[in-house]
């Protein structure tokens, strides 16, 4: 097996450092790229794009070691990119530090641009070929999500029937927004690339059975793809959700501020008005408010962080009417 570390781009900083990001090829011995790519037998892993998501991390340390221990069945190219923000990741931000940026809103970048701009435009150009990218975000520090995939309603007849094999939860066709327009998978999927976005776990953790349920989706799809010739096991089929118009899914808000203290968890399947936490006053000895269910559903997001302030959201539920 060809095992290579590959520098996608590089820049000068100007405090005599160089600011690079690499990725990691796995292919056959033998193979040639341009020949793979052709057959479409390319897949890439990209995280930290927000270098507050930690969930992905695992997600490309447990990849490898799977097809380094089996090579054997490797039968295409699999480029991971671990660190797409890596200052970022390394001062734990979520957009690039001393920038105030966020790098999920620079694509599809400009070559003659700042460098941001730039590093943005040069890591599509390194995607070319590719037959799918999976984008892995995980929550922000203020709440879990279980693992799914968001696809923007203008892809939904592309990428739907693939999501279905990735081996997540939920699948949510959310409706067009602007602002989605900037972001990484949008600019890849606009340009004919399929590129599917994973949510999953909380901020600045990671969550191995999560990490572990994806990579399965993940050679599932390479088997899909022809890149992967072992036979895998079948993936779960993920509760489907074509939310275009914005009807599908309860939100939860915080009616007052204090400390949430959550009394369900993510995945629970909950009752109209049964209680989903509270919030409370710990200097008073006060409860502030109970948060109940505005509806029956399955409750797939969840506060974490306890800290809430009027109008903070605490959970999604979709909809008993949106469940097979």
């Amino acid at each position: 097996m060809i095992d290579l570390i590959e520098t996608v781009v590089r820049t000068e900083l100007p405090v005599d450092e160089d600011l690079k990001i690499l990725k990691h090829r796995l292919m056959p011995d033998g193979a040639q790229t341009a020949e793979l790519e052709k057959d479409n037998k390319r897949i890439a892993i990209v995280t930290g794009i927000h270098g507050d998501e930690l969930e992905g991390q695992y997600v490309c340390y447990e990849l490898t070691r799977r097809i380094r221990e089996k090579a054997c069945f490797l039968s295409g190219i699999v480029d991971i990119y671990p660190a797409m923000n890596p200052f970022g990741i390394d001062n734990i931000t979520r957009g690039i530090p001393a920038f105030d940026l966020d790098m999920n809103r620079l694509f599809p970048g400009n070559h003659n641009g700042d460098m941001n701009e730039y590093i943005a435009a040069e890591i599509l150009n390194d995607m070319q070929g590719t037959a799918l990218v999976l984008d892995i975000h995980a929550s922000n520090i203020f709440l879990t999500e279980i693992p799914q995939i968001r696809i923007n309603e203008e892809h939904k007849q592309t990428l739907v029937p693939i999501a279905k094999k990735s081996n997540v939860d939920f699948i949510w066709v959310h409706g067009a927004s602007t602002v989605l327009e900037s972001t990484f998978a949008y600019s890849l999927n606009n340009c004919g690339i399929n590129t599917l976005v994973v949510e999953m776990g909380v901020g600045m953790r990671i969550t191995k059975e999560y990490g572990d349920q994806l990579v399965d989706g993940i050679f599932s799809l390479m088997s899909e793809l022809g890149i992967w010739k072992e036979k895998v096991e079948p993936t779960h089929i993920p509760v489907l959700s074509n939310d275009e118009k914005g009807q599908d899914v309860y939100y939860l808000n915080a009616e007052v501020s204090g400390i949430f203290m959550k009394q369900k968890t993510h995945g629970s399947m909950v009752e109209q008005d049964e209680c989903i936490g509270m919030i409370v006053n710990p200097l008073t000895g006060e409860l502030l408010s109970e948060v109940k269910a505005p509806g029956s559903g399955w409750l797939f997001t969840i506060r974490e962080y306890p800290i809430v302030d009027e109008g903070s959201l605490l959970g999604r539920i979709l909809r008993a009417e949106a469940l097979p």
